[in-house]
């Protein structure tokens, strides 16, 4: 049942995914398309404890399956010791919990990596948070009971599509003990409504902590193995420095910290303006590793940091503000923010690159104009 990849060669001419871009190659039609059809968060927004919704990054594979939540139902099945067949009505019978977790792309930022990997441009808006409410998957794959030898849980979307020449539905795989994990939930709404399509309405997996290509979307099926799941999906997010190389698999979110962008924007750069004097520079951080128990903010290009002040974090799961307060003097200046969590992990001070172009977290380069301040303003 887990195998629902189908290799044809005459599929294989369609893209070439994880490709690398040749030196001086520009941003293509087929990368603005993929950007057209997903989007990131306007990092105004930062401002937001959660996320509004539909301001929420977006990212689908392929396209966003129609599904009709009355007849829709979850199939837990293989190595267990009893199947379930589950409508949505069954699981919102089942004990509810609600929680604010931040959620971001293991792409975000592949845009700003040299050579470029091909795909979605992602540079930093590839996140959110929203609180997001479901039922624990624990007790769902307690009642059908694992048997002796299980070793990975595969879950599979409705969600059908081709990737270098591989058809396939979308899938990926927890271990036994990651999908017990009692924060692992099947969510069926967000910030208070039912999940919207694109984001996997009726029922979606959501592994808090992780990049997003974990919380499988439009999830129909559960299915208990005896082996290590090597999907696609699973191999496609691996860290690595050359096609023939297995990689290190992308698991959790790296720390990062955003910075809210201050002023006001130039239209097509985006680049921001302030006046001169008294500014608060605020943002959010997050880890999907451990608390984030440090952010430093640089205003000069990363020569000097500067240690913030950390804020209110809505869930543990969720980011948390920081904010620190900035004499403005008139030039240009680059900003950044840097995490650092309690583990230690921090983000490197230049990109550190892979194939994929994932988990870059180097610190964000914002450039800001500080205009001289307003007449009667000190």
């Amino acid at each position: 049942m887990t195998t629902t990849e189908t290799s044809n060669p005459a599929l294989a001419g369609l893209s070439r995914p994880a490709r690398v871009a040749d030196e001086g190659e520009g941003v293509g039609l087929d990368e603005i398309g993929l950007a057209a059809r997903n989007h990131g968060m306007p990092l105004e927004l930062l401002a937001h404890d959660v996320t509004p919704l539909g301001a929420h990054y977006v990212l689908t594979h392929y396209d966003i399956p129609l599904a009709d939540a009355t007849t829709w139902a979850l199939e837990v099945g293989g190595l267990v010791r009893s199947p379930l067949s589950l409508s949505l009505a069954d699981l919102q019978a089942r004990p509810v919990v609600s929680r604010t977790v931040t959620m971001e792309c293991a792409g975000n930022g592949r845009a700003r990596l040299s050579p470029r990997p091909v795909s979605q441009p992602w540079l930093h808006e590839a996140v959110g948070a929203m609180t997001w409410t479901g039922t624990p998957l624990a007790g769902v794959l307690a009642d059908a009971a694992p048997l002796d030898g299980a070793v990975d849980v595969v879950f599979t979307g409705a969600d059908h599509g081709v990737e270098r020449g591989v058809e396939q539905d979308y899938q990926r795989s927890l271990t036994v003990e990651q999908a017990t994990d009692p924060e692992v939930l099947l969510a069926w709404a967000c910030n208070g409504v039912e999940l919207p399509p694109q984001h996997g309405h009726p029922l979606r997996l959501l592994v808090p902590g992780w990049y997003g290509m974990a919380s499988v979307k439009w999830l129909r099926s559960v299915e208990v193995v005896d082996h290590v799941f090597d999907g696609y999906q699973m191999r496609a997010y691996s860290l690595r420095q050359a096609p023939e190389e297995e990689g290190e698999r992308v698991t959790r979110i790296a720390p990062r910290a955003l910075v809210q962008p201050p002023g006001f924007p130039d239209f097509l750069s985006r680049r921001r303006v302030v006046r001169a004097g008294p500014q608060l520079l605020t943002g959010r951080a997050w880890s999907g590793w451990a608390e984030v128990v440090s952010v430093e903010v640089s205003v000069d290009g990363g020569a000097t940091w500067v240690e913030a002040e950390l804020g209110a974090q809505p869930d543990p799961r969720a980011w948390r503000s920081w904010s620190l307060p900035w004499t403005a003097t008139e030039g240009r200046h680059v900003v950044s923010a840097r995490a650092t969590d309690a583990t230690g992990r921090t983000q490197p001070s230049e990109p550190v690159w892979n194939r994929g172009g994932f988990a870059n977290t180097a610190p964000q380069d914002l450039q800001v104009l500080v205009l001289a301040a307003d007449r009667g303003e000190s």
